[in-house]
């Protein structure tokens, strides 16, 4: 069997318990390498083999997997965050049924929710932003043009950006040329989670500067929109006194003072 295993954000305490399980009965460990943090693989059993996937192509990924399975083996593909974000693992999963090879999936904390924790921040402000679009700037690897910034932009929604911090000039531009203003709250977070975590509150305008002032050049996540640092949202109805849910009658009978007493 082969599990695909997120390794969480960053911080080796955030992968989850079954994840954890997975990688101390693991057999054989692929792990991305150039992103994992490597105090993960700590609690291997001693005869368990490592393959940093960083200095492999798909096909040496695969051929691992496939030995591994003929000698009734284990393995676990450990990517960072959540797999099921730019973690590269449906290519795999499909040569994998090709071969008859079973595998399975084990989700993990990803780097867009420790960046929100970082800054203490809700995504889904009410009356702010009820919408996530978590996307990347076109770079080596295209971008459908359908999915373009500057259309997402358009939507006002928060926006997270992953594999864009070498590219702020041009995404500043997408973004502006998509609606945002350059006063726009940004952030940028730099290894969300791990020891050496940065977080910097910016502006859309600020983005370059911002990243160059604190030497940041890859590794981060950008975050953009009116929930960033915003004062101005409106109570969530789920706790609101006055509304009604399956679990509690809304307390119309009692003034403001009373209702928040």
């Amino acid at each position: 069997m082969v599990y695909f295993v997120g390794a969480g954000s960053g911080a080796p305490d955030l992968i989850t318990v079954r994840g954890e399980r997975l990688l101390r009965e693991a057999d054989i460990i692929i792990y991305a390498g150039s992103l994992v943090n490597p105090e993960l693989l700590s609690n291997r059993k001693e005869s368990c083999m490592v393959y940093n996937s960083a200095v492999m192509t798909l096909e040496e990924v695969i051929t691992v997997m496939e030995e591994a399975e003929k000698e009734q083996k284990m393995t676990v593909r450990l990517h960072t965050g959540d797999p099921c974000l730019y973690g590269a693992i449906r290519e795999q999963m499909d040569l994998l049924a090709e071969k008859g090879i079973p595998f399975t999936s084990c989700p993990g904390v990803s780097s867009f929710c420790g960046a929100a924790s970082a800054l203490d921040l809700e995504y889904t402000l009410p009356g702010i932003s009820q919408s996530v679009i978590i996307t990347r700037m076109a770079g080596r690897t295209p971008v459908p043009e359908r999915e373009s910034i500057r259309s997402f932009a358009a939507h006002q929604a928060t926006m997270v950006l992953f594999l864009s911090t070498g590219l702020l000039k041009e995404l500043t531009s997408e973004l502006t040329a998509g609606g945002y203003s350059e006063d726009t709250p940004a952030a940028i977070v730099y290894k969300a989670t791990w020891e050496d975590e940065k977080k910097v509150i910016c502006t859309v305008g600020t983005l370059q500067e911002t990243a160059e002032r604190e030497g940041i050049t890859k590794t981060a996540l950008i975050l953009v929109g009116e929930v960033i640092g915003s004062q101005t949202y409106e109570r969530s109805k789920l706790y609101d006194p006055g509304f009604t849910t399956e679990y509690r009658q809304a307390k119309t009978d009692m003034s403001a003072g009373e209702q928040e007493a």
